[in-house]
């Protein structure tokens, strides 16, 4: 499985909704001189600025290029046929490999940049009403607090432009200290080019428009001063409301009737755009790791387990049963030192040996040459 940086992606929303996905395994190598099909690659598009992170916690790649990308899973390997056995000493050998499955693994995809511009605002303050009527965005929209738990992306395009829109989850005072869900709301803000303060003059609130402004830029520099010089402007929601009164320079729109969006838009599209050439280059990365050990011998009660590919290679023959691949197997466990490991943690002649869903008799001495 490839991961792969695609600029036509604009979001991870797909794996949101859908984190399984599956390459196909190769298939077993035959006679007749027909080696396995190996497995398809299967090519995963993520977004520019997606960075990859492995169940170790490792960050292992950046990908912020068109076309970077990493192996996140190896696919199977076709199993070899009969051909690939033939020697001077036997011109028709009675066996073929089999094809291996693919490996699994989780992988947490996270983009460092979120949305061209974010919607910053107090619970109920009419985000979601705002994202879902200048996008194609369906966000859950209540007239109750916190209606929004996670970031609403919503692509908005107008007049030949476009931009990544984010309704980023209410912010309480108190959140920059962790309180609510405050950290977690915060650090999706920080993912986003530009802040757009977006308040709130109807009754639901307790704290003025004024105020509110003052507590969101507060909460959000006790949080980072890098964020809080984030480029930023005030928009005023529901100005078809009686209550609603200019705060300073803000921009009074209504969601709900489209009153003023237009404005606004262009306001929020221009901002990104000079956000965007003033934000200094990113150099991508993939790490290149050093290959673990190809096997690990462990004890589970009184039977040995060999674990790893190597191991698992060496018997991956499409019949055991046959005297000719049975030893062949035996050798190439002996050459990989899987023998001698054994021996080293204790393993002594007539113990069972589990490699995959085979289990074996040790024994020792086996001529180490194919």
């Amino acid at each position: 499985m490839i991961l792969r940086a695609d600029p036509s992606v604009a979001t991870l929303l797909r794996y949101h909704r859908n984190p399984h996905h599956q390459a196909d395994s190769g298939t077993h190598g035959e006679g007749d001189l027909r080696h396995g099909r190996g497995g398809e690659d299967l090519v995963l598009p993520v977004p520019l600025g997606t960075t990859v992170i492995d169940e170790d916690g490792t960050t292992i790649a950046d990908l912020v290029e068109e076309g970077e990308e990493v192996l996140a899973v190896a696919g199977g390997r076709g199993g070899r046929g009969n051909a690939a056995f033939v020697n001077p000493g036997n011109r028709a050998p009675a066996i073929a490999e089999q094809g291996e499955y693919g490996r699994s693994a989780w992988f947490i995809l996270e983009m460092k940049l979120l949305a061209d511009a974010a919607l910053v605002g107090f619970p109920n303050a009419g985000k979601s009403t705002f994202i879902s009527r200048v996008s194609a965005a369906k966000p859950k929209i209540a007239d109750y607090p916190f209606t929004t738990l996670e970031p609403n992306l919503g692509v908005v395009s107008f007049d030949g432009r476009e931009f990544v829109l984010a309704d980023i989850p209410g912010l309480i005072e108190g959140a920059s200290g962790g309180k609510g869900l405050g950290h977690e709301f915060l650090r999706h803000t920080e993912r986003a080019r530009v802040l757009v303060y977006l308040l709130d003059p109807s009754p639901l609130q307790e704290a003025s428009p004024r105020e509110q402004l003052e507590i969101l830029r507060r909460e959000v520099a006790d949080y980072s001063d890098e964020l809080s010089e984030r480029p930023s402007l005030v928009v005023l929601n529901k100005s078809d409301l009686p209550e609603a009164e200019p705060v300073g320079e803000a921009l009074q729109v209504s969601a709900l009737t489209g009153e003023g969006l237009k404005e606004a838009l262009h306001a929020i599209a221009d901002l990104a755009e000079q956000a965007e050439k003033q934000a200094p280059e990113r150099v991508g990365f993939v790490l290149h790791r050093p290959l673990g050990p190809e096997f690990k011998v462990a004890k589970d009660g009184d039977v040995w387990v060999v674990s790893g590919i190597a191991a698992e290679r060496a018997v991956s023959f499409a019949d055991l049963t046959v005297a000719e691949a049975a030893d062949m197997a035996a050798r190439r466990l002996a050459r990989i030192g899987v023998d001698e490991a054994l021996r080293e943690a204790g393993a002594e002649e007539g113990d069972e040996v589990r490699i995959g869903d085979l289990s074996f008799e040790f024994l020792v001495g086996y001529d180490e040459e194919e």
